[in-house]
């Protein structure tokens, strides 16, 4: 049985751009744009045309740049942003207007002060709208997470008989446990009017820490789109995780689901994407952070270096990363240190590591870690300690 592609929304330029200090100019927006459709992403949103003209014309320039991915613009449910969306677009190969309108009682409450069939009115006049400009429409309910599912059905069965093409499933304030968003997926597939023929994106936000676990849930239910940013970079506490979610259906074969995402890619899409929004990576960050493939405890040292897969279940190579680092510390051992001298062009007896060990150890104990140029250190004072490599 042949897997099922999960398709790549990026919105990096979009939803990650919104992140307080982290604007692009357009020039920066190109480069990314185009690492993204080497990358492999199915839709990349290319920005808000209507917020600004800068936005205008960052959308504008990536439609006419990029080769194979959808150029999708993002508008509110307002005719003036839906004309201005199709302008930006006009010169893109395969272009996507990405309409909506927030359904949860507490949006349409406070936000729109309206009713929940005056929503419902708008969404299907937005996508229709939206419609006679594009063929490919995609349609958020903007706060799902927190919308009741029979309401949320009504919502996007209307937007499914007014033409959209995708159906977004937002939980924009990262509220939802996986399972509960799971189910939510599920309950639109068993309950939206003609969902057979569109397909369910997942957008989670991160605010409890779990918008990947979301993400997942979601395709394990029937979504077959995440909409995901580079680093997880987004408003308050960011989005999905692009690389995250690529190398969890990757890793595990079992869900028989698949991205047309090159992982090769990944770690430098990242360091790309972290060095133009001038924004740092955090090292424990999964996949692409620096400790990611990274070992200082001795057990951990000893293991990796015997079989990688003992403490590793993904190839570093896989995702762009050179090679595992052994990082030296009062916490490594002896394999540990044996490994690296080595690579310095020390190959120690057995004797000579335990001389060596112990005043590694004095060393380490005064350092947060020790590097390629301590080794030689380590060895001159063993030497005269020692009375050894005479």
């Amino acid at each position: 049985m042949g897997t099922e592609k999960v398709e790549i929304f990026d919105t990096t330029l979009r939803d990650g751009e919104q992140v307080p200090g982290c604007k692009l100019n357009t020039s920066q927006k190109l480069k990314i744009a185009a690492r993204l459709d080497e990358l492999g992403v199915d839709v990349i949103e290319a920005g808000f045309p209507i917020s600004s003209p800068g936005d205008f014309k960052s959308v504008f320039e990536i439609s006419k740049l990029v080769k194979n991915a959808t150029v999708c613009g993002l508008t509110r449910a307002v005719r003036k942003d839906i004309e201005i969306a199709a302008e930006a677009l006009k010169f893109a190969k395969k272009p996507r207007i990405h309409t909506g309108i927030g359904t949860s009682p507490t949006h349409i409450k406070y936000k729109f002060n309206a009713t929940e069939d005056q929503i419902i009115e708008r969404a299907f006049d937005a996508v229709a709208y939206a419609k006679t400009f594009v063929e490919d429409v995609e349609f958020y309910a903007e706060d799902a997470g927190r919308t009741r599912n029979e309401y949320l059905a009504k919502v996007c069965t209307a937007a499914v008989k007014a033409g959209a093409t995708v159906l977004n499933i937002p939980d924009t304030t990262g509220y939802c446990l996986p399972e509960e968003y799971g189910q939510k997926i599920k309950y639109l597939k068993e309950n939206v009017q003609g969902i057979e023929n569109v397909r369910i994106s997942c957008h989670c936000h991160n605010d409890l820490g779990m918008a990947t676990a979301n993400a997942i849930a979601g395709v394990m239910n029937g979504a077959r789109q995440i909409e995901c940013t580079i680093n997880g970079v987004g408003e308050r506490a960011g989005n999905t995780s692009l690389e995250e979610v690529v190398m969890i259906l990757r890793q595990h074969p079992g869900l028989n689901l698949h991205t047309d995402i090159n992982p090769k890619f990944l770690f430098d899409t990242s360091n790309m994407v972290a060095s133009e929004m001038g924004i740092f990576v955090q090292p424990n960050k999964a996949i692409v952070g620096t400790n990611a493939f990274a070992h200082s405890s001795g057990i951990h040292q000893d293991g990796i270096i015997k079989n990688r897969e003992t403490y590793e279940i993904i190839n570093p190579l896989d995702v762009g990363v050179t090679e595992s680092a052994i990082v030296l510390t009062a916490r490594s051992g002896r394999a540990a240190l044996a490994y690296r001298a080595k690579k310095m062009g020390y190959e120690l007896t057995k004797l000579e590591l335990d001389s060596v060990y112990t005043e590694f150890l004095n060393f380490a104990d005064k350092r947060k870690e020790v590097g390629d140029l301590d080794i030689h250190t380590i060895m001159e004072i063993t030497r005269k300690n020692h009375r050894i490599f005479a």
